[in-house]
Parts: C-alpha cells; sequence; structure tokens
C-alpha cells in the first residue's frame, strides 16, 4: 500500500480529496472475497462479485467499485439481501423469461440473467428478461460489454422499490420520490471494443453519495440539494433528508419514470431492490459482424476525428474509455485512505467472527 502516483490521472466525482492511498487490485478483491466468504457466500458468486467490484475501481467507477463492501455488509446484516441467494429462470415462454434472485446479492444473479439471455437470443434472435427480487447489481457496463463482445445488443432498464430508495426529486419538486434508475445499452463495436453506455436518471449515482461519505469528501456542485430545496455539495444533506436531482432536467425525470413504471406497473411489486427488464438481440440476424464492425469503425472515427474542447484531452467513446482506465491502472486502484481502513478492519472482524 502506497500513496497514489499520479493523483492528477485519478478518476472520481469526489472533491475536497482527503489522502488516499493505491492498492494492488489483487490485494483489494482478496479483502472482499474473504468479508463475503465470512458471511457464508459459497466461493463461486464471492469470487465473482469480488472481481467485478475491483474490476470497476479498475475502469473509473469508485461509486461502484470495492468501497461497496461496506454497504453489502451492513445489508447482509439486516437481511435486506441473502449471501446464500442464488438465480432460478421461474418462467420461460418463448423469448420472454423470468429470473428470480431469491433476495441474493444482484451481481452474481444479474450475470447469470445476461448468460441466460445470450442463450435464448442464439436460438430465437432475441431474448426478453425480466429480473426480479435482488440486491445490488454492480456496474452493469461489464455485463453489457461481455455480451457485445458475443455480438449481442443489450438494453437494461431497472427501477422500482421507491419505498426505501427515495433518492431523486422529480423535475420541479425538492423531495426524494425515485431512485436513480439507471439504462445500460450494449452494441458490438469497432477492434477496440463495444461501445458501452452505462448511466443513472440521475445527476449522479448514488454510490457516489455513499463514497463521498465514507470518504469525508464533498460532491460536485449542481447534483443535489438539501432538504429545503437549496444546493449542497455536503453528502450529509442527502441523508438528512435532501434529494438528488434529475439528470437533464425534465429529460432525466422521465427516463427515470418511465423505469419505474417498466420495473413496477409492468413487470410487478419490487421485491428487494429493483425489477430490472433486459433486451437480449443477436445482432448477427440484422447483419454480419465484419459489416457491423467496419460500420461501427467508421462513426467511431468521425466522432474522434473532432477537435477536442479546451477540457478535454480527445473524444472518447463510451465503453473503450474504461478499457482504456482499465489498462492505464496497471493492476492498482487509487481509494480514499479512510474507505480501505474500513474494508480491512472489516475483513479483519469477520475473520474472527
Amino acid at each position: 500500500m502506497t500513496p497514489p502516483s499520479d493523483p492528477h490521472n485519478l478518476v472520481t466525482k469526489l472533491t475536497d480529496q482527503r489522502p488516499r492511498v493505491r492498492v494492488s487490485a489483487e490485494e483489494a478483491q482478496a479483502a472482499v472475497y474473504s468479508i463475503l466468504l465470512a458471511y457464508g457466500m459459497e466461493d463461486e458468486p464471492a469470487a465473482i462479485i469480488a472481481a467485478h467490484l475491483a474490476d470497476a475501481n479498475l475502469c473509473g467507477v469508485e461509486s461502484h467499485g470495492v468501497m461497496r463492501i461496506l454497504q453489502y455488509a451492513e445489508q447482509f446484516d439486516r437481511g435486506y439481501m441473502k449471501p446464500t441467494g442464488r438465480a432460478e429462470r421461474s418462467h420461460q415462454d418463448g423469448f420472454f423469461q423470468t429470473i428470480n434472485g431469491l433476495k441474493g446479492h444482484g451481481i452474481p444473479v444479474m450475470k447469470q440473467a445476461f448468460d441466460w439471455s445470450m442463450d435464448v437470443a442464439r436460438n430465437h434472435g432475441i431474448a426478453i428478461t425480466s429480473v426480479v427480487n435482488l440486491g445490488h447489481t454492480g456496474r452493469h457496463g461489464a455485463f453489457a460489454d461481455a455480451a457485445a463482445e458475443q455480438g449481442f445488443m443489450t438494453i437494461l432498464i431497472g427501477g422500482g422499490n421507491r419505498t426505501l430508495w427515495r433518492q431523486v426529486a422529480p423535475y420541479g419538486g425538492i423531495e426524494p420520490k425515485l431512485p436513480t434508475n439507471p439504462y445500460c445499452i450494449g452494441i458490438p463495436g469497432d477492434d477496440n471494443g463495444p461501445f458501452v453506455l452505462d448511466f443513472a436518471t440521475a445527476m449522479i449515482a448514488g454510490g457516489w453519495i455513499y463514497a463521498a461519505q465514507n470518504a469525508g469528501a464533498t460532491l460536485p456542485e449542481g447534483v443535489m440539494i438539501d432538504k429545503h430545496g437549496a444546493p449542497s455539495v455536503n453528502p450529509q444533506d442527502y441523508f438528512d433528508g435532501g434529494a438528488i436531482l434529475p439528470a437533464a432536467g425534465q429529460k432525466g425525470y422521465a427516463l427515470a419514470l418511465a423505469a419505474e413504471l417498466i420495473a413496477e406497473a409492468l413487470i410487478g411489486p419490487v421485491e428487494t431492490e429493483a425489477n430490472w427488464l433486459l433486451l437480449m438481440i443477436d445482432t448477427t440476424r440484422m447483419t454480419s459482424a465484419d459489416m457491423l464492425k467496419s460500420r461501427a469503425q467508421v462513426i467511431f472515427d468521425d466522432m474522434k476525428n473532432t477537435r477536442p474542447a479546451p477540457h478535454a484531452k480527445a473524444v472518447e467513446i463510451p465503453g473503450q474509455r474504461e478499457r482504456a482506465l482499465r489498462d492505464a491502472a496497471n493492476g492498482h486502484i487509487n481509494m480514499p485512505e479512510k474507505t480501505w481502513q474500513d474494508i480491512r478492519a472489516l475483513d479483519q472482524k469477520m475473520a474472527f467472527r
């Protein structure tokens, strides 16, 4: 564990930075894995979750990285989700299917849902999957990237459980009403990788609020308000009744509300964290893999051959940017020192449980 070698190259939305440390992804992954096993999780899902969280950090998505194990531990302790839950296919009718997570952790369940959906789409050209009764599902871009590499276009939309996850104020209001209801779209790309769009319908993902609170940091301006509707950068104001703002005003609000209707009005009452609609399309039913790649190359090159703005080095392609960050990280994570101390303390505590 050493100080970050290049703090200016850090990808984070946290401001007022406290000390950070440089930790090997392997060490961080091992700590998460150890904690999950101590909670009674089986080896395979524990390994999937640990690798997923460490990879999120390497890809520059700190909000969905190893700091999440602190939240997961608290959720296991209070019975919000089960460390022993597993995915099952509870319904299938042609290319329609439902995957039930049995109140388990969402990352291995979502991975299974993507895998099963690819199997269905290979046979039918398309799969329409409802994913229900599961905990936090991690960085969706990782699943979309893996599917796109195998020739599939995916659209994932999630929402629901406003009782527990009142996080975002609807446009024109100041009270938190909606979850951050993310969307993720993955499409096969060129030789540099797929296109992957993975975003919350709020100005910031909820994970960044938790990351800021744990690290003793503040948030960027313009992403949240306190309980009186006044702008704030203090994460504690969110936990004291404040709200995250919808992304792009009425547009983010409308997308979040659409996700809420899909999750609850269409799929049904939400158990645990959220309901998800996953659309999987076998792109080879529409065009050849080589043709799609060559067309994508033309589009991507056109975007990247844009003169960069003063604040940017270059125009990047979503999805390929995360891959570049992973390569540049060289197997190491820069994380707040307090967050790493808390993870190590939890690991040591669970070892004597």
